[in-house]
């Protein structure tokens, strides 16, 4: 079978709907299908977010920047909070948190916003989730070099364990996203005051993760509330490579943990409400 170079989105939606349509499919063409579904899904994301924006990309590290600075002055200026390496510790927590909290807030619109697409044709539709999840991903690591830069200001280096480190935390909470974001955008489907709510909830579940303060700060009786925190055990591990030089390995577990559990939640529902999707959208 000779594959054409498909040029648009729709192109490569009806070539992954075509494969869709085979019982048996070569899994190198199908694996080309999907690869070029999203890289042009990735594509579109970032046209779309930066279309007519003066500074682009710049505007994504200047929220957490300017989030830590804030921090910085309140808490360490102004409450005199002592905390030695303060700022790298915001920075390391935010980043994370950040990439975190734009994938929720996103992932309302993931099926949403791609209704022509879901109605026309035939294709995983988890993909579209998958796209969105690998585009908050990427800007994570292109933010990496400031997280960097203020390391070295606290003369603090990378170490050896990074090469296998970073990614391995990175696959964790590419799961653990993509897990929750499946789950939202497949809900926010039936439910469209979702969106609203998972705004109030993200606000909480910011000042239950350790970002702003270390978790020794937390009263041990609230504790719970930290280990009923899906997001808390992956940002302490970047805080812990970042700051400290090394992941701190129960954290590492239990944000697996949340990540399997996030995926079999995500999927569970959106394969049994898939088949819907194109009268509800």
């Amino acid at each position: 079978m000779k594959i054409a170079a498909p040029t648009t989105v729709h192109h490569h939606v009806t070539g992954a709907s075509r494969l869709a349509a085979h019982d048996v499919v070569d899994p190198w063409h199908a694996w080309i299908y999907y690869r070029d579904l999203i890289v042009v899904l990735l594509a579109k994301e970032f046209k779309v977010r930066y279309k007519s924006t003066f500074m682009g990309y710049a505007w994504s590290l200047m929220h957490p920047v300017v989030l830590a600075l804030i921090f910085f002055t309140v808490f360490s200026l102004v409450m005199n909070f002592q905390f030695e390496g303060y700022a790298l510790y915001l920075i390391a927590g935010l980043f994370p948190w950040q990439w975190i909290s734009n994938t929720v807030g996103t992932a309302n619109f993931y099926f949403l916003g791609n209704s022509s697409l879901i109605k026309k044709v035939c294709f995983h539709r988890s993909m579209l989730v998958l796209a969105g999840v690998l585009n908050e991903s990427v800007h994570f690591l292109v933010s990496v070099p400031v997280i960097l830069g203020v390391m070295l200001y606290y003369h603090k280096f990378p170490q050896l364990n990074w090469l296998w480190m970073v990614p391995a935390l990175v696959v964790v909470q590419v799961a653990l996203a993509f897990g929750v974001a499946l789950l939202i955008a497949t809900c926010n489907l039936f439910f469209r005051d979702l969106e609203r709510l998972m705004t109030l909830g993200m606000q909480v579940l910011f000042y239950l993760t350790p970002i702003c303060y270390p978790i020794t700060r937390m009263p041990p009786r609230l504790t719970w509330l930290f280990y009923a925190n899906p997001f808390g055990p992956i940002v302490i591990c970047w805080q812990g490579l970042f700051f400290e030089g090394q992941v701190p390995l129960n954290y590492l577990a239990m944000a697996t943990l949340w990540s399997v559990t996030a995926m079999a939640a995500g999927w569970l529902v959106y394969s049994k409400n898939v088949w819907r999707f194109a009268e509800i959208v």
